[in-house]
């Protein structure tokens, strides 16, 4: 006789249950926001935030979780900012995805007058700012200049902003800084970061790039640039490469994708990459890194010849990426210029679009949405 034991059966009136179905939704925040890390980009975390409102609160609720998607997606590229020298208006050229990318539809700004004006191309918000008070040219009796405009918010609270504006005269600088909270400017005391300029140079600063939070505009005609934390609003000064000097045409500061200070200059369509390094004496200089030799990739990137192409010009550096620019107009005005982006981490060149350059350009870089920062 067999000592084996019959398998054990249910009752014929009891049923099994069946497994309970387990969805996202049942996930807690912690595993949702693993998931979201490994989204494409930005706007894809946007869409998937705006599936349900778990998800969004999932992502409103951790600053850390922002950080770390910052720190692993680029925020994507829009469009740019074009402002023509003389009457014409500003504009502003979205990037289309895909194939019809390279046909953006131009978007021309309003002439606010008697004011400067920040405008949102995602919300299409303008607001308006007033210029700066008289008072800032206090206590010089000459001629001053404004140099430039710059916002500055922070992702955590992109819904306000301050302006800074610097202000230069002969031989001095100071800044300006309008809140968006307060609407009012406040005007700093006037400051020397290096030697006096000639009092009949009047424009011895140039246009300046705000890396780090800090702002960099060098010299005309000196191997320095003047460099404006806007946390601290103190100014000093750093040098440049002795073979950039008075060459503002030719290159850009800017940062690395680790958000390291870097220098991008170009000659013909060569392109060099100076960081500054420890020299010998232990003193920090910039020193060439990488040289990128461009010529073969731009022509078969745009199809061109370089009977078309004079140069490339730097446009800005974001995030190690630099944005570029074939330079047409030296050779024929008619011409149009390729723009272009150079990873500076992949070594691939991409092109944009291409189009009558005529103007300041400055690409428009997505910034963090407010509707995932807090519930408003």
């Amino acid at each position: 006789m067999s000592s084996e034991q019959p398998p054990r059966r249910l009752p014929p009136t009891v049923k099994p249950q069946a497994p309970t179905a387990t969805t996202i939704h049942d996930l807690g925040y912690d595993l949702l926001l693993d998931i979201f890390l490994h989204l494409p980009s930005l706007p894809s975390l946007v869409r998937a935030a705006f599936t349900c409102r778990g998800f969004l609160t999932a992502i409103r609720s951790s600053p850390s979780f922002r950080r770390r998607f910052r720190a692993l997606h680029p925020p994507p590229l829009l469009g740019f900012f074009f402002d023509p020298e003389g009457a014409d208006s500003p504009s502003f050229e979205p990037l289309r995805p895909g194939p019809r990318r390279r046909r953006p539809r131009r978007r021309f700004l309003p002439h606010p007058p008697e004011h400067i004006y920040a405008y949102n191309p995602v919300t299409r918000t303008l607001h308006l700012i007033p210029l700066p008070p008289g008072e800032i040219a206090d206590g010089f009796h000459g001629k001053f200049v404004y140099h430039g405009f710059h916002i500055v918010s922070s992702d955590e609270a992109s819904e306000s902003f301050r302006v800074v504006c610097i202000c230069y005269d002969a031989s001095r600088v100071r800044a300006a800084v309008f809140s968006s909270g307060t609407r009012e400017w406040r005007v700093f005391p006037w400051e020397e970061p290096a030697p006096a300029q000639p009092a009949e140079d009047q424009h011895w600063l140039l246009g300046g790039k705000q890396v780090n939070g800090s702002l960099y505009s060098a010299h005309a005609d000196q191997a320095y640039m003047v460099v404006l934390d806007t946390a601290t609003l103190q100014f000093a000064c750093i040098d440049l490469p002795e073979y950039l000097k008075g060459q503002g045409h030719m290159y850009s500061a800017g940062e690395t994708k680790d958000g390291k200070l870097c220098i991008v200059s170009t000659i013909d369509f060569n392109m060099f990459v100076w960081y500054r390094t420890a020299g010998a004496d232990g003193v920090d200089k910039w020193m060439v890194d990488r040289v990128f030799m461009l010529e073969e990739e731009v022509l078969e990137t745009t199809g061109g010849s370089r009977d078309e192409h004079g140069e490339l010009k730097v446009l800005d550096v974001m995030d190690g990426i630099v944005y570029l620019s074939t330079m047409e107009t030296f050779i024929d005005a008619s011409l149009r210029s390729w723009f272009l982006t150079f990873c500076l981490e992949t070594r691939k060149l991409e092109k944009l679009f291409h189009k009558l350059n005529d103007s300041h350009v400055h690409p428009y870089i997505m910034a963090w949405p407010p509707s995932l920062v807090a519930d408003t």
